[in-house]
């Protein structure tokens, strides 16, 4: 294998007049593509930018995203994808830390990067929308040229996303051609027939998140497939996309199935033209599911992943059958098990799911761990995370995923609890020390904890507990604001709870468990 860009010239190759990318309402081929693709390599080339040079996308998804992903590693480059959601203070680390020499981004976005752009390596800032100050437009840093694809080795770094850790700044995930290659390859397998050139993929998932990368983008440009991205979720939009164009496959998070079941002429839509339709991000309630295959054709197929790992590890792929609570099966091509302390197997159960009321979970659950050509080839700059991350046994390198759970005889996997303490919101993961360390920043906070609580649409939702400072005259609006202002949307705290203290061991260490026994008594109290 070589530069993975070649999946996406092979495809050109066979399928260069078939639409390649659907937007808004206009279609651009393969041809087309690809030679936007060389232009942007070559610009990069023009100005001394190529293999191994960092170049952040922080955009939505949008065209641009695509030819500049894929213009980057036509170029030899590595590609750092950041929310768009971000603001100054989050993507200061990603660009500081990954050494990024150009952002490709929205005129709107343009002040954020110009604020901290002195304490980076950003040589050229790229608005794909119009003029802004202190950036050059897509067109005019474009340059006429089709290069070459530049050779890359399988381990050579392709893509550096950002995943945030329980401690300290968010980590460089490198994530080589061999992974990303691989992993799309599988995951365009899992589908009856394979992801086909007559498919119509419909792109909601955040392409600078590895799932919509990989599973919705890659999958279909390297099988001739049509994209069809959409820069926002709106659930009336995204339904309207599938019926106009008759979309063929439908990746989402829950929140997404959530919101298409909860809209006032939800039993309207049509979804007859879909033979697919995926989930991931976090686990689907057994009631959303319910509800969404009552109303429309299409069965929804749940599957497990992390940015590490390209992402899907299992999946109830329909070809061999599903389970309903279940993670699914490991992916062809990749190994996983349950282990306990000291990293011996636990042995399957007979058949899941169990009663976790009744089981002992102790007894049958451990760390989910996998091994494959698509987990990472580590952290960027941080060996002490890497050696903690792998586990060497058997000739074999592990990846430890930091998720408790078990699995059964037939091959099923099932998650019970993440070990990380992460929020998962809507498809998103939020870890509460970077949301606490900037409530920490505001003169009326004392003290603060944040934790996760359920959502009947997110799955969880973030709250904050504060404790005021004596002389603290603040709302919990404005907390709000002062996040809102600081953070992502949905990072913020959308409830805020002052306190008298916070609950701690005698170490010191905030006990959460407590907060959220305390939130679910009192919702219980309410009902």
């Amino acid at each position: 294998m070589t530069n993975l860009v070649t999946n996406v010239a092979a495809a050109v190759e066979e399928h260069g007049d078939t639409t390649a990318i659907g937007f808004r309402g206009e279609e651009t081929s393969y041809d087309e593509f690809w030679g936007q693709t060389g232009a942007f390599a070559t610009a990069l080339a023009e100005r001394g930018i190529g293999e191994d040079d960092r170049i952040a996308l922080y955009l939505p998804n949008v065209p641009p995203f695509l030819i500049a992903f894929h213009g980057t590693l036509r170029a030899g480059g590595v590609v750092v994808p950041m929310n768009p959601q971000y603001k100054s203070r989050e993507i200061s680390h990603l660009l500081g830390d990954s050494g990024a020499r150009v952002v490709v981004t929205l005129s709107d976005l343009v002040p954020f990067v110009t604020e901290v752009r002195d304490e980076t390596s950003v040589e050229h800032v790229v608005s794909i929308d119009g003029e802004a100050e202190g950036a050059t437009t897509f067109e005019s840093f474009l340059e006429r040229g089709a290069p070459d694809v530049v050779d890359r080795a399988d381990d050579d770094v392709a893509v550096q996303p950002y995943t945030s850790g329980t401690t300290g700044q968010p980590k460089g995930v490198q994530l080589t051609h061999e992974n990303l290659a691989s992993n799309a390859t599988a995951a365009a397998k899992l589908v009856p027939d394979g992801i086909r050139p007559d498919d119509k993929q419909l792109g909601v998932l955040p392409l600078f998140h590895i799932y919509g990368m990989t599973v919705t983008m890659n999958a279909a440009l390297f099988n001739g497939a049509a994209y069809y991205p959409m820069a926002e979720w709106d659930a009336q939009d995204a339904v309207s996309l599938v019926e106009s164009e008759e979309l063929t496959v439908f990746h989402g998070v829950p929140a997404m199935y959530n919101d298409v079941i909860n809209q006032p002429n939800a039993d309207e839509f049509d979804f007859s033209s879909v033979r697919l339709c995926g989930v991931g991000g976090s686990g689907i309630p057994t009631e959303v599911l319910r509800q969404f295959e009552d109303r429309y054709e299409p069965a929804v197929y749940e599957g497990y992943g992390l940015t590490e790992t390209s992402p899907i590890t299992h999946f109830n792929s329909p070809i061999d059958g599903r389970r309903v609570g279940s993670i699914g099966r490991t992916v062809p091509g990749v190994d996983s098990k349950v282990v306990a302390d000291g990293f011996e197997d636990v042995s399957p159960v007979a058949e899941g799911p169990v009663d976790e009321e009744e089981a002992d979970l102790d007894e049958i659950t451990g760390e989910i761990v996998v091994s494959g050509p698509n987990v990472m080839k580590g952290y960027y700059g941080l060996p002490e995370a890497n050696e903690e991350t792998f586990t060497e046994a058997d000739g074999t390198t592990w990846f430890h995923t930091g998720d408790v759970g078990y699995h059964d005889e037939d091959g099923f996997f099932y998650v019970v609890d993440r070990e990380k303490h992460m929020i998962v919101t809507g498809g998103y993961n939020v870890y509460p020390r970077e949301v606490e360390e900037l409530l920490f920043e505001h003169e009326a906070v004392a003290d603060a904890a944040v934790a996760g609580i359920l959502d009947d649409r997110r799955g969880e939702t973030v709250k904050a507990f504060v404790v005021p400072t004596p002389a603290a005259d603040v709302t919990a609006d404005e907390l709000r604001e002062y996040c809102l202002t600081n953070l992502a949307e949905y990072k913020h705290p959308r409830e805020i709870e002052f306190v008298e203290e916070l609950p701690r061991t005698t170490t010191g260490k905030v006990q959460k468990f407590k907060l959220r026994e305390r939130e679910e008594t009192a919702e219980a109290e309410t009902n």
